[in-house]
C-alpha cells in the first residue's frame, strides 16, 4: 500500500485528496480515504487546467491513456462519455479500465471503437453528440454506442466482451429500456437450470461468498447466497439493472448489493476481498484433495499449513485415501475429483498403481486402481422407513481412484516440468437392486443444491420423504412404485428436468 497527491477528480480545482492503494478492490485502483488534504505547502503540486495537464504529462495530449504501456487490448479503445455518468464517476471507472489492462481516451477521435454511455437512450447520445458539434465525430456510427452494461461485463471478464443485441442502444427502439423482472419458482427442481447461462459473472460472485461461509461454519449464510446464484443460473435474459431482482426468491438485502455493486462497477469489493484472501485460498486449495473436509482443512490451517509443499513435507498428517492421489504442488489444480469428478492435470502414488482388488463379486484389473474402498449394502437394515429423509444411501459401493492415462497432447506441461503419463480420476462405483435404479439414478446425477432442494421439496410441500433408495408415504407406511425418473417427478408433481438442466 502507498499514498500520493492527486489532483481532484470532482471538481478539477485546486484541492487536493489524498489517495490510498488498497486490495479490497484491484490493486491499481485508487480510493479517496479522507477529505481534500491539508498537507504543507511543500507537499502540495500545483493542479493545471485539464489541457495544459495534458501536454505536460505526455506530448500525446489527450489520447495519452491509449499510449499505456500495461494495455493488453491495443486494439480496443474506450471513450466513457460523460453527460449522465459524471466527471468522479468516469474517473473512477476509467482507473478500473486501466486497471484492467484497458485503453480508455480523454477525448473522442478516431481511434475510438466502444463509446459508454449510462443511463441514456441512443436519442439523447445523438442529441449530445450533435451538441458536441466536432467535426470528427462525423463518422461516429451507432454500432460503437454501447450501454454500461458491456462496460461492466468486460471488466468482469477482464477482457472485451462480444457486442450482444442487449448492449446496444438502439434508436429504432429507445423505449424498450430494461427487461421487466422475470418470474421463477422457489424451488431449484422447479426449474430448468443450464450449464451455460446468462449471469455467470454474478452467479459466480455469490458461489464465492457462500463458498467462504462454508468455510467459516456459516450454513445459514451459505445457503442464502447458494439459493440466490441458482435463481440466477435459471434466468432467460441477463440481469442489467437491480429492479430485474424484483419479486425474484431469495434476494435478500446483502445479496442484493453484491449485485447493484457488480452491476455498477463490474467487481464486487467484498468478492475481491474474500478471494485474496489467505484463509479462503488455502481453505480452497485443500478440500480440493479427495478425503478432505473443511473440518480437515481448517485444522491444517489452524496449524499454520498453507501450500501443498507445507503438507506434503507432513506425511503424517494424510489418510490412506489422502495418500493415494495427493494433488502436485506444482499443479494445485489437479488434485484428484470429489464426487465423481475427473481430475484436470493428474495427481500421483508414491508407490505406484495398486495390485488388482476383489470384494464380493467385484474385480478390477491389475493396474487401474490407485485407491479403493469397498461398503457392503446396508439396505434393509430396520431403521430404514424413521430414515427416509436421509441424503446418505447405503448401496453397496466401491470409493476408487483410478489410474488412467493422459489424453493425447497433454504429454507435456512444460520445458522444465515434463507431466506424468497418467492421471489419478476419482471413480464411485454403485449397485442398485433394479426397483431402485431409477431413485439411485436421480439421486446422484444433479448438482448438490438440486438434490438438496428436490428432498426439502418433497418433504415440506408433499410430505413425502425421498432419497436415493426410494419415495416414501409416512402417513401410509408405504413406498412409490417407479420405473423411470419420470415416474418420481409426476409423484411429486413436478414438471420432468432433464439431467443436463439440473444444474443449480
Amino acid at each position: 500500500m502507498g499514498r500520493g497527491v492527486a489532483p481532484c477528480y470532482l471538481c478539477g480545482g485546486g484541492c487536493h485528496f489524498l489517495f490510498e492503494r488498497t486490495s479490497l478492490c484491484l490493486p491499481s485502483v485508487f480510493l479517496p480515504v479522507s477529505v481534500p488534504c491539508r498537507l504543507s505547502s511543500a507537499a502540495m503540486v500545483p493542479v493545471l487546467p485539464k489541457r495544459r495537464r495534458a501536454q505536460v504529462g505526455s506530448p500525446a495530449g489527450a489520447t495519452a491513456s491509449s499510449a499505456e504501456p500495461s494495455a493488453r487490448f491495443p486494439g480496443v479503445a474506450i471513450y466513457l462519455a460523460e453527460p449522465r455518468m459524471g466527471r468522479s464517476r468516469r474517473a473512477f471507472l476509467t482507473r478500473l479500465a486501466l486497471s484492467k489492462g484497458f485503453r480508455v481516451l480523454d477525448e473522442y477521435s478516431s481511434e475510438v471503437t466502444h463509446v459508454v454511455m449510462e443511463q441514456t437512450s441512443a436519442v439523447e447520445a445523438v442529441c449530445w453528440q450533435e451538441r458536441k458539434a466536432v467535426a470528427a465525430l462525423s463518422d461516429w456510427t451507432l454500432s460503437k454506442l454501447v450501454n454500461m452494461s458491456w462496460f461492466t461485463e468486460s471488466m468482469a471478464a477482464g477482457q472485451p466482451v462480444p457486442v450482444e443485441c442487449w448492449h446496444l442502444l438502439e434508436v429504432s427502439r429507445p423505449s424498450k429500456g430494461v427487461p421487466s423482472p422475470a418470474w421463477v419458482p422457489a424451488y431449484a427442481c422447479q426449474r430448468l437450470t443450464p450449464l451455460t447461462h446468462h449471469n455467470t459473472s454474478l452467479s459466480e460472485a455469490l458461489e464465492t461468498l457462500a463458498e467462504a461461509a462454508g468455510f467459516e461454519g456459516s450454513e445459514g449464510r451459505l445457503l442464502s447466497f447458494r439459493k440466490a446464484a441458482s435463481v440466477l443460473k435459471a434466468l432467460p435474459s441477463p440481469i442489467i439493472a437491480l429492479r430485474q431482482l424484483q419479486g425474484l426468491p431469495h434476494f435478500g438485502e446483502h445479496s442484493s448489493r453484491v449485485i447493484q455493486e457488480m452491476l455498477e462497477n463490474g467487481v464486487c469489493e467484498e468478492v475481491e476481498r474474500v478471494q485474496h484472501s489467505e484463509r479462503y485460498q488455502t481453505m480452497k486449495l485443500f478440500t480440493q484433495i479427495f478425503g478432505v473436509g473443511v473440518k480437515t482443512a481448517d485444522r491444517w490451517y489452524q496449524e499454520g499449513l498453507r501450500t501443498l509443499d507445507d503438507l506434503l513435507k507432513q506425511p503424517q498428517k494424510l489418510t490412506q485415501q489422502q495418500k493415494a492421489a495427493p494433488p502436485r504442488p506444482e499443479h494445485p489444480s489437479a488434485a484428484a475429483g470429489r464426487g465423481g469428478s475427473a481430475a484436470d492435470g493428474g495427481g500421483g502414488c508414491g508407490a505406484g498403481p495398486a495390485r488388482c482388488h476383489c470384494h464380493a463379486d467385484w474385480w478390477l484389473p491389475e493396474g487401474l486402481i490407485l485407491y479403493h474402498l469397498y461398503q457392503h449394502n446396508h439396505y434393509g437394515d430396520p431403521a430404514y422407513p424413521a430414515r427416509q429423509n436421509s441424503t446418505m444411501d447405503t448401496f453397496e459401493k466401491s470409493f476408487c481412484i483410478f489410474c488412467l492415462p493422459q489424453p493425447p497432447g497433454a504429454a507435456v506441461e512444460g520445458p522444465q516440468r515434463p507431466c506424468r503419463a497418467w492421471k489419478a480420476v476419482r471413480v464411485d462405483l454403485v449397485v442398485t437392486p433394479v426397483s431402485q435404479f431409477p431413485f439411485a439414478l436421480l439421486g446422484w446425477t444433479g448438482s448438490k443444491h438440486f438434490e438438496r432442494e428436490l428432498r426439502w421439496f418433497s418433504r415440506k410441500e408433499k410430505g413425502l420423504w425421498l432419497n436415493s433408495h426410494g419415495l416414501f408415504d409416512p402417513e401410509q407406511k408405504k413406498f412409490f412404485h417407479v420405473t423411470s425418473e419420470e415416474d418420481i417427478f409426476r409423484h411429486l408433481g413436478l414438471e420432468y428436468i432433464p439431467p443436463e438442466q439440473r444444474n443449480a
